[in-house]
């Protein structure tokens, strides 16, 4: 295959966001005089269902309330999910929020090399906007041919509409496109869509099942932080993931390249360092 296009999720996998979600989730609740608080264990485990206000609601139905608190409750949902979003917007465009290793020199590879960038999330266009202005300036927007957001398709992921939303707009079939994803829901979204695709967990994903990934790795290398030997045994080249070597592996089959990765389940408060070759 030859690859036209890249489509990237954006919460865990173009910057590790989600301790910056669930603190805002925390505060929101506070000014909202709502007792509750998510835990870092707490917040991982919501992490299973897709979408922030999806999250409220399932957390609403967790508790042992009646059939009208519940309903009460449930009506709050977009008034506290946009409180959320603005707190967690503010972090972010205040420069909260570096992208992860090796995710800025990608794309500008890609784009230099005339490869097409989309992104397909299920987070809402306010926080996408936030993450890329922060990162590229006002040009940050531009550089994404599409920008599918969770609130423009019927569901969310692991179903692969997302995906596909993306690919239509792009006017890319899927052999010709990589998708890099963190999570798992987000990788049966990415593989349903029949997307070749790069996994990068973080701490909130690491004991996710990868199967069927192209290849995983702990993050996408670059000069000054490169990755581990033990991610690039299989190919020569530089110790970081180029777009060459990224054509190179996903012709090959899916799993081809899933190599048995390190997953260090690092609390997200600490910093997380490159492995030193």
């Amino acid at each position: 295959m030859s690859i036209e296009a890249l489509i990237f999720d954006v919460d865990g996998t173009l910057a590790d966001t989600e301790e910056a979600h669930r603190n805002a989730f925390n505060t929101a609740f506070e000014r909202m005089q709502l007792a509750w608080h998510w835990s870092t264990s707490d917040y991982r485990d919501l992490l299973r269902t897709m979408g922030g206000k999806e999250r409220l609601i399932h957390h609403i139905h967790s508790l042992p309330l009646s059939e009208a608190q519940r309903r009460r409750l449930t009506d709050q949902v977009p008034a506290i999910h946009a409180e959320k979003t603005r707190l967690y917007s503010s972090v972010v465009r205040n420069g909260g929020m570096p992208l992860r290793i090796g995710v800025a020199r990608l794309l500008k590879e890609a784009l230099s090399a005339g490869i097409r960038l989309g992104i397909a999330t299920t987070t809402t266009a306010e926080n996408v906007d936030a993450l890329l202005t922060s990162a590229f300036g006002e040009r940050g927007l531009d550089m994404f041919g599409v920008i599918a957001c969770g609130d423009q398709v019927r569901e969310k992921k692991p179903a692969p509409d997302i995906y596909r939303l993306a690919l239509n707009t792009l006017g890319v079939e899927p052999h010709n496109a990589v998708a890099f994803e963190d999570s798992s829901n987000g990788l049966k979204a990415a593989v349903s869509a029949g997307l070749w695709t790069v996994i990068t967990p973080t701490f909130w994903t690491a004991t996710d099942d990868f199967s069927g990934a192209g290849i995983e790795l702990p993050h996408l290398g670059d000069a000054e932080r490169p990755l581990p030997a033990s991610s690039t045994q299989t190919w020569a080249g530089p110790p970081w993931l180029t777009i060459s070597t990224l054509q190179k592996l996903s012709q090959m089959p899916r799993g081809a390249h899933s190599l048995s990765v390190t997953r260090t389940p690092t609390h997200p408060s600490e910093p997380h360092h490159a492995d030193p070759r």
